[in-house]
């Protein structure tokens, strides 16, 4: 069985119904669209985990690839190849020939949810797939939250408080078995366009991952 057999949730998978409804909706407007959970992209074995909230319906929901297809993606492959995290060309379509260098991306929501909104019990349904996935990367030191919901969601898998550990861009937070968490604003184009994310502030979270 492939690895992502074992770490990911059935392409028809119906834990959620809002976002199979969701799905389904999409799928009678766009049928040649991915419109399936969206699969971790990267190696198990990688020493850093990057973890966003949901695909976005134009995005990854179309391509099939975690942050492939929208703004936020071109934020972070660029960001990623030119701190040698990846290597190749992006493409906004997901065909291209980048690959991740000892880096996964992973969301803690596999489906799109509507207006990029899921829920607390969506969340939480998901995050089963989420605590498989770091149990099983044996060489994980580092991982990145992309958004307070990423960073929550790390910190509720470890048991840690979230009044001690209260989300900031660039939090840092050591966890129980030596990993370290890196708290990030999302690299939504909303974040960019909008300035609550420079370049600078990003290509710091990213040169923290990769050290």
């Amino acid at each position: 069985m492939e690895t992502k057999d074992i770490y990911e949730p059935p392409f028809d998978c119906t834990k959620c119904p809002r976002l199979r409804n969701f799905r389904n909706s999409i799928k009678i407007e766009y049928p040649s669209w991915y419109n399936k959970p969206v699969r971790s992209f990267g190696s198990i074995s990688s020493k850093k985990l990057i973890v966003g909230l949901a695909p976005g319906k134009k995005g990854a929901n179309r391509t099939g690839r975690p942050f492939t297809g929208d703004g936020a993606g071109e934020t972070l492959f660029k960001s990623l190849i030119r701190n040698n995290l990846a290597k190749g060309l992006y493409n906004i379509d997901g065909f291209d020939n980048l690959k991740l260098i000892n880096c996964r991306i992973t969301n803690i929501v596999k489906c799109v949810p509507p207006k990029n909104k899921p829920k607390a019990n969506e969340i939480k349904n998901c995050s089963f797939y989420l605590k498989k996935e770091i149990v099983n990367m044996k060489n994980l030191k580092k991982i990145l939250a992309l958004g307070r919901d990423a960073f929550n969601s790390i910190l509720n898998f470890y048991g840690l408080s979230k009044t001690q550990n209260s989300f900031s861009h660039n939090k840092k937070v050591f966890l129980p078995d030596s990993k370290i968490l890196i708290g990030s604003y999302h690299c939504s184009r909303y974040n960019t366009n909008t300035k609550r994310l420079t370049d600078k502030m990003f290509e710091e979270v990213i040169k923290e991952l990769k050290c």
